[in-house]
Order: structure tokens, then C-alpha cells, then sequence
């Protein structure tokens, strides 16, 4: 089953959506949920109102781990947009040669084609069912030759009715036919210095050699394994590929959206002197045309920047959003400052989300048949000693809840088949004797924590 929602919900339905993941964190929410209801208005108007209205991008500012990607994320998920997140620190490592900027955009791209391809798959979950059905019977009751009597055919019209059954209640999956294997492909898209043009050469040469390969390569496998092997060669034979990437385009023109992480690693503090910062400055006049809107090449054709959503993010210890160069500043109208994590906030994380750090853990020793039972004052105690940590050493916000449940939890996982069948309590005990001088000594907290 599809995990689509509906692309029309209100404002409160996103944030109701996004408080089953990422606690607090309301105006950054409300943000981001207001972003997206616009968009889905503007596709309501006419066409010529839509083309000048443009998306409010969003500047979110908060330190490491208070979830400014999760929220990001979780939406992109939700409501099954394309979703690429960059760290714009990365455009720097070598200097004005390093990545290419636009690649961002490339791989936009490959998410949106892949976003489409499932999608179709699932809409036409029928179509593919009948296709690999009707390429198994054919396989193991083959055709019969044209001209043959009406006696005969009403009789393999029969038999192919009795395969069919059988096929649907599983009972042929044993067996074993011979089915072609596809073509190897190799992923050009990954590569982010080498220009579309000849991205589009290589694919294309790609394909020649995999068509000339094609012949030959088959395997005899089983009904069951035939089934997957042939969900992908009913993929590319009921879709056209021209028109996956038509719909790809206009999926990421409406609904496209770009995290920029670490963007204050780009910003140039007034009183900085590093050499780097023509570095710097140069990726931000990279990024602007891009978010300011323009075209860029990508494997599934040309895409149009103006109106994809672009997030940016980053804690700015060392410098301001001011620092960034006015024109890009202006480009982000939309800014938010992301509350710090205390000990309440940590102790909610631990416990409320959908797929909670507690939740994960009890799954896990539960696999090998132990009771894992956090005690309510033990898990108080992991959220109080979490913002002891952050308050003593770097400030990771709820990352720090990772670290200290996996020092907690070591020892019982590590002795998981001793404790097989029995109920392990978590106590506040247990806490202090794990972590009180670990906290207490700064510096094996910076270290170990």
C-alpha cells in the first residue's frame, strides 16, 4: 500500500502530521506547513498568477540535533515529494573547483524519476500482477501454434484457467522456468563533476552494450523468485520512459525540495580573515541563480528552478544569517529559530514519537526474546543526564539521547541469549551506576558522551 497522503491538507493536518515525529519545535512546524499549503493554492490559480507567485524559502536556525532536517525530511516522506538534502559546506572542500552546485539539482532529478516509477508501479499494481502471471503459465504451458483446432484451444483455454488458480493460490511457486535476466545497469547519476551531457552519452552508451548483451543471459530460477525478477521487466514494458520523465519534471517544478544543511559554513563573519572565504563567497553566488530560479540540465531533461522549495539550515555559532551575501539573504525570506532541547524536551523524544529511541530498543532485545521495561524514573534520569552532557560539552540536542541509550543498553544487549525469555528493568539505578561519573568527569564526557 501506497504511504501517499493527500497533497491538499490544511496547515494543522502537516503539523498534527509532524508531531508524531519530531517534538516541539511548533513555530518551525507552522513554518514550513504554511510553505506548503501555499503551494498546493497556487496551483488552484490561473496560469499566469501562478508563474509570478513564488515559493517562500525558509531560513531554520538552531543547533546540531533539535530536528531542523527531520522536519524537512519527515515532510518529504509524508506527502511523497522529491527530496534531496545537500550540505552546502561540501561545495567548499576544494576550492571554486569544487562540486558542481547545479548537482543538487541532478539529483533531484533521479529522486523525482524514481518517485514516479513507484508510484506508477502502485497504481498499476494489476496491470504488472497480470503481466508477470500470464509470462509464468506461458512459461511452464506454452501457446499453441497458430491454426490450431477449436477443440484444442478450448482445452488450453482450460488448462491456462487451472494454472491460473494455482498460480494464485501459490502452488506453482516451486517450480522451477527459465526467465531472462535484466540488463546490468550502472548509475550514472552519482557521479556529480561529470557534465549532463556526458552523463547522457555514457547512459546512453550504456544501454547500447546492455541491449547487445541482452540475448543469451538467462536463469533458471523459481516461480517465487521469477515473480520479483520479472516485476521489473513489466515495469519497463507497460511504462514509457519519455513519460515517467515528463511526469518526474513537473513533480519536482511543483513539489521539489532542496535542504541546504550547514549553510552558515558558507556565511563569511565581517571580521573574518580566513582564507576560505572567497571560497565561501563564491558558493553562495553559485547557489543564487539556482534558488533565485533558472534552468539546469539533468539526465530526465530541463528542469526549472522558480518554484521548487529551498530549506536552509545551519546553527550559526560562528556567524549571523546577515554574514551571508544580501542577494542570497533575500532569497530567504522566511526565517525561524529552532528551540534548544531540555531535559522535558529530551524526555518527550524519548517517549512520544511514533517510533520512539525506547520503542526501537524494546523491538530489538525483543527479537531475542527479552522484556526490555524502562522504569518511569529511569527514563527521567536518561533525559536529565542527556542535558547535563549537552550543557557540559558540544550541545548535540537529541543525538545525545543516542550515545547515552546505547551506553545504557550495551552490557544487556551484548549478554541478549543470558537474559532470553526473561523481563530485563531498566531502573534509575542501573542510570546512575552507567552514567554518574561519566557526566560528572568533564572530560571523559566530551570524549565518551
Amino acid at each position: 500500500m501506497s504511504s501517499t497522503v493527500s497533497t491538499n491538507l490544511t496547515p494543522k493536518e502537516i503539523v498534527s502530521f509532524l508531531d508524531k515525529y519530531v517534538i516541539g519545535q511548533h513555530n518551525a512546524k507552522k513554518t514550513i506547513a504554511v510553505a506548503l499549503r501555499n503551494r498546493y493554492r497556487r496551483l488552484q490559480l490561473d496560469e499566469d498568477l501562478q508563474k509570478d507567485i513564488m515559493p517562500k524559502n525558509i531560513l531554520m536556525i538552531g543547533s546540531t540535533g533539535v530536528g531542523k532536517t527531520e522536519i524537512a525530511r519527515r515532510l518529504s516522506t509524508m506527502m511523497r515529494l522529491p527530496f534531496v538534502k545537500v550540505e552546502a559546506s561540501k561545495y567548499t572542500e576544494v576550492g571554486f573547483v569544487g562540486r558542481d552546485v547545479e548537482s543538487m539539482i541532478r539529483d533531484l532529478a533521479a529522486n523525482s524519476l524514481a518517485l514516479v516509477r513507484e508510484e506508477q508501479n502502485e497504481l498499476n499494481q494489476e496491470k504488472i500482477e497480470a503481466y508477470i502471471e500470464n509470462k509464468i503459465i506461458e512459461k511452464l504451458l506454452p501457446p499453441l501454434p497458430a491454426g490450431a483446432s477449436e477443440a484444442k484451444l478450448k482445452d488450453y483455454e482450460n488448462s491456462f484457467a487451472k494454472m491460473q488458480k494455482k498460480f494464485e493460490n501459490g502452488e506453482l511457486d516451486h517450480l522451477k522456468i527459465e526467465v531472462d535476466l535484466p540488463a546490468p545497469t550502472i548509475d550514472v547519476s552519482t557521479a556529480g563533476n561529470v557534465p549532463p551531457e556526458m552523463a547522457n552519452v555514457q547512459e546512453s552508451i550504456i544501454k547500447v552494450i546492455g541491449g547487445l548483451n541482452k540475448k543469451g543471459k538467462k536463469k533458471e530460477v523459481t516461480v517465487k523468485e521469477a515473480k520479483k525478477i520479472l516485476a521489473q521487466e513489466a515495469s519497463n514494458e507497460l511504462f514509457d520512459e519519455e513519460k515517467l520523465k515528463d511526469l518526474a519534471i513537473k513533480k519536482i517544478q511543483e513539489g521539489g525540495i532542496v535542504f541546504i544543511d550547514e549553510i552558515d559554513k558558507i556565511a563569511v563573519p565581517a571580521n573574518s580573515s580566513s582564507r576560505q572565504d572567497p571560497s565561501k563567497e563564491g558558493v553562495q553566488r553559485d547557489l543564487l541563480p539556482i534558488v533565485e530560479g533558472s534552468n539546469v540540465q539533468t539526465r530526465i531533461g530541463m528542469v526549472k528552478t522558480d518554484h521548487i522549495l529551498f530549506i536552509a539550515a545551519g546553527a550559526f555559532h560562528l556567524s549571523k544569517p546577515s554574514d551571508l551575501i544580501p542577494e542570497l539573504q533575500g532569497r530567504f525570506p522566511l526565517r525561524v529559530e529552532l528551540d534548544s532541547l531540555d531535559a522535558e524536551a529530551l524526555y518527550r523524544i524519548l517517549t512520544e514519537p511514533k517510533n520512539s529511541l525506547i520503542k526501537q530498543y524494546k523491538a530489538l532485545m525483543g527479537v531475542e526474546g527479552v522484556d526490555l521495561v524502562f522504569e518511569e524514573t529511569a527514563l527521567r534520569s536518561i533525559a536529565n543526564y542527556s542535558a547535563m552532557a549537552n550543557e557540559k560539552t558540544e550541545d548535540i540536542g537529541a543525538r545525545r539521547l543516542h550515545t547515552i541509550m546505547e551506553k545504557i543498553v550495551e552490557d544487556i544487549s551484548f549478554n541478549a541469549d543470558e537474559f532470553a525469555g526473561e523481563k530485563v528493568i531498566v531502573d534509575e539505578n542501573l542510570i546512575e551506576e552507567k552514567l554518574d561519573k561519566l557526566v560528572d568527569n568533564e572530560d571523559t564526557t566530551r570524549y565518551i558522551l
